[in-house]
């Protein structure tokens, strides 16, 4: 693969399809909202447990309780940004979420910090990832992975960036334990300074413009009997069909049984990284490495993840999704057991760090279009908020089994090993999926199961 296979989508397309603007826009969404919260958690962690001395179990708690929020909340978020289009949905959003900051900034109690991460994360789901996949969900179709890949590069390259600097502007060994504070509260006045200009750069939908999906100068073909069999090797095919207005609902798309599989699928295999961004940190300062170095470590795994999310995103374009997402996936196993094996080693953390970076990296765009893929473009926010609910239990669950674990045995070992198991797990309910079916053939299969269900029943639409 060459340098110009991966950026020739861009070509020619730069003047009058905003598609490609629009990628920008939700990189920087993505950038100013996913860095200072999720990226960074680890630092933050690190620096509440030296002014505050709270256990592991208590610190898990504040990332759990806003994974509860987002289990709640999540579906009726998605449902919002149907109703009310992105722009808006990200203005809100992003105000919340600063606000949200600057209460963290002034945390004295532990149901304080539980409180801001509320809040933090209800700004997070209203205002940056499900409305800015479902905006480059409705621009794009053919080349909906790479599109998103390239989007996610940039709060990857940011968090090379940013990450450490923040593990050093927080440093308690260097500027006292209250640091961080200034540091939060700097953070929530940015977001919510940038809240409306950014968001005037949003829109929702091609159509709405007069143009068409990957900048298509005509209406894409619709499905036939006869296009049906081509889904079989290719992604494409049901993109094209997704063009049309015969998109899944989320009430069809919760039937099928791809839906179920795609949304254990993602939540066994996204328990890997959601357990590193809340233990990495902490595992790293028990075994003596220092926050600057635990920094280098978070900007390596994420650098490397910035690339290969757009290996992931071509890929994804051009073979079957589900594989893919079961090789990408199978490599972040591998990577928990070298950082369990690592101890001291500061090369094998280093070595971890490179492997989470491929597999995380090249499973994340893959794991937001293989929606749009399976189930069109119609209702992309409520089905992949809907599919979160079942995520964001296993988000819940696993942080916390690995901290009560710690606590226990003053050990990451065991608990490390065993998100490795689920993750490995999870990988074969991507590869078990199937192939996509346009929402026709799942409508008149059907309507044929309900008219003769005995001659019909052994033949599901999914």
């Amino acid at each position: 693969m060459q340098a110009s296979d991966l950026v020739s989508p861009l070509k020619g397309k730069r003047g009058g399809f905003y598609g490609w603007w629009m990628v920008g826009v939700a990189a920087l969404v993505m950038t100013l909202t996913t860095v200072p919260l999720f990226l960074s958690l680890p630092t933050w962690f690190v620096a509440l447990d030296k002014r505050f001395g709270w256990t592991r179990a208590q610190l898990t708690w504040a990332f759990s309780l806003s994974r509860a929020e987002s289990g709640l909340f999540g579906p009726i978020e998605g449902l919002l940004v149907d109703r009310f289009g992105s722009r808006r949905t990200v203005l809100t959003g992003m105000l919340i979420m600063g606000g949200g900051f600057l209460l963290f900034s002034r945390v004295q109690e532990l149901w304080h910090l539980y409180l801001a991460f509320i809040i933090m994360s209800l700004g997070f789901g209203i205002g940056s990832w499900i409305p800015m996949l479902t905006a480059l969900n409705n621009w794009f179709i053919r080349r909906r992975s790479f599109a998103i890949a390239l989007a996610l590069m940039s709060p990857t390259i940011g968090g090379v960036i940013l990450v450490p600097l923040i593990a050093w502007a927080i440093d308690p060994e260097q500027y006292g334990v209250d640091r961080w504070r200034t540091i939060a509260a700097g953070i929530g006045l940015v977001l919510m300074v940038m809240a409306f200009p950014v968001s005037r750069l949003v829109r929702n939908r091609p159509e709405d413009y007069g143009q068409r999906p990957d900048g298509e100068t005509r209406p894409a073909a619709p499905e036939t009997s006869d296009q049906t069999p081509a889904l079989e090797t290719s992604n494409l095919t049901e993109d094209s069909a997704a063009a049309n207005e015969g998109s899944f609902t989320w009430q069809e798309a919760i039937r099928t049984r791809a839906f179920w599989l795609i949304s254990f699928g993602h939540g066994c295999t996204a328990i890997v990284i959601v357990t590193l961004m809340v233990h990495l940190g902490v595992m790293l300062e028990a075994r003596d490495f220092s926050l600057p170095l635990i920094g280098l470590v978070l900007s390596t795994y994420i650098g490397v993840g910035a690339l290969f999310h757009l290996v992931g995103g071509y890929v994804g374009d051009r073979v079957l999704i589900r594989r893919a997402l079961f090789g990408f996936n199978i490599i972040q196993s591998v990577a928990l057991v070298v950082l369990v094996l690592a101890e001291d080693s500061t090369a094998l953390v280093f070595l971890f760090a490179v492997l989470l970076g491929i597999g995380w990296g090249g499973r994340l765009p893959l794991s937001s279009a293989v929606r749009g893929v399976y189930f069109g473009r119609r209702s992309f926010a409520s089905i992949t908020a809907i599919s979160l609910v079942p995520l964001n239990i296993l988000l819940i669950a696993a942080p916390q089994f690995a901290a009560y674990m710690y606590d226990f045995t003053q050990s990451y070992n065991v608990p490390f090993l065993t998100v490795a198991a689920v993750n490995f797990g999870g990988s074969f309910l991507f590869l078990i999926l199937g192939d996509p079916k346009p929402p026709t053939v799942s409508r008149q299969t059907t309507q044929v199961r309900v008219s003769r269900p005995s001659s019909t029943e052994r033949h599901h639409p999914d």
